[in-house]
Protein backbone atom coordinates (compact mmCIF):
# COMPACT_ATOMS: atom_id res chain seq x y z
CA UNK A 1 0.00 0.00 0.00
CA UNK A 2 1.63 3.29 -1.07
CA UNK A 3 1.46 6.36 0.12
CA UNK A 4 -1.30 8.66 -0.80
CA UNK A 5 -2.58 5.91 -3.20
CA UNK A 6 -6.54 6.48 -3.84
CA UNK A 7 -9.23 4.04 -5.16
CA UNK A 8 -12.61 4.48 -6.72
CA UNK A 9 -15.54 3.04 -5.08
CA UNK A 10 -19.01 2.48 -6.65
CA UNK A 11 -22.36 1.77 -5.50
CA UNK A 12 -23.86 -0.94 -8.04
CA UNK A 13 -26.64 -2.16 -5.29
CA UNK A 14 -29.32 -0.82 -3.65
CA UNK A 15 -28.84 -0.42 0.40
CA UNK A 16 -32.79 -0.71 1.00
CA UNK A 17 -32.99 -3.96 3.17
CA UNK A 18 -28.87 -4.65 4.17
CA UNK A 19 -27.80 -4.65 7.15
CA UNK A 20 -27.75 -1.98 9.36
CA UNK A 21 -23.74 -1.98 9.58
CA UNK A 22 -23.27 -2.24 6.07
CA UNK A 23 -25.76 0.48 5.17
CA UNK A 24 -23.44 2.65 7.69
CA UNK A 25 -20.35 1.50 5.99
CA UNK A 26 -21.63 2.71 2.69
CA UNK A 27 -22.49 5.88 4.12
CA UNK A 28 -19.22 6.04 5.22
CA UNK A 29 -17.66 5.79 2.34
CA UNK A 30 -19.78 9.00 1.01
CA UNK A 31 -21.83 7.13 -1.61
CA UNK A 32 -25.44 7.58 -1.44
CA UNK A 33 -26.95 7.05 -4.60
CA UNK A 34 -26.26 4.01 -6.98
CA UNK A 35 -23.81 4.50 -9.92
CA UNK A 36 -22.42 7.28 -7.53
CA UNK A 37 -18.39 7.29 -7.18
CA UNK A 38 -16.36 8.36 -4.68
CA UNK A 39 -12.54 8.23 -4.48
CA UNK A 40 -11.04 7.69 -1.16
CA UNK A 41 -7.66 6.95 0.16
CA UNK A 42 -6.33 3.17 0.70
CA UNK A 43 -6.36 2.86 3.40
CA UNK A 44 -6.91 0.17 6.20
CA UNK A 45 -9.89 1.99 7.56
CA UNK A 46 -11.25 2.42 4.22
CA UNK A 47 -10.42 -1.17 2.83
CA UNK A 48 -12.68 -2.71 6.13
CA UNK A 49 -15.83 -0.63 5.01
CA UNK A 50 -15.33 -1.49 1.42
CA UNK A 51 -14.36 -5.32 2.38
CA UNK A 52 -17.73 -5.57 5.01
CA UNK A 53 -20.02 -3.88 2.07
CA UNK A 54 -18.23 -5.75 -0.80
CA UNK A 55 -21.25 -7.06 -2.26
CA UNK A 56 -23.19 -3.45 -2.83
CA UNK A 57 -19.23 -1.94 -4.33
CA UNK A 58 -17.47 -1.82 -7.12
CA UNK A 59 -13.56 -1.07 -6.47
CA UNK A 60 -11.17 0.15 -9.64
CA UNK A 61 -7.39 1.68 -9.01
CA UNK A 62 -8.00 5.91 -9.26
Amino acid sequence: MAVGKKIKVTLVRSTAGRLAAHRACVQGLGLRRIRQSVVVADTPENRGMINRAAYLLRVEEA
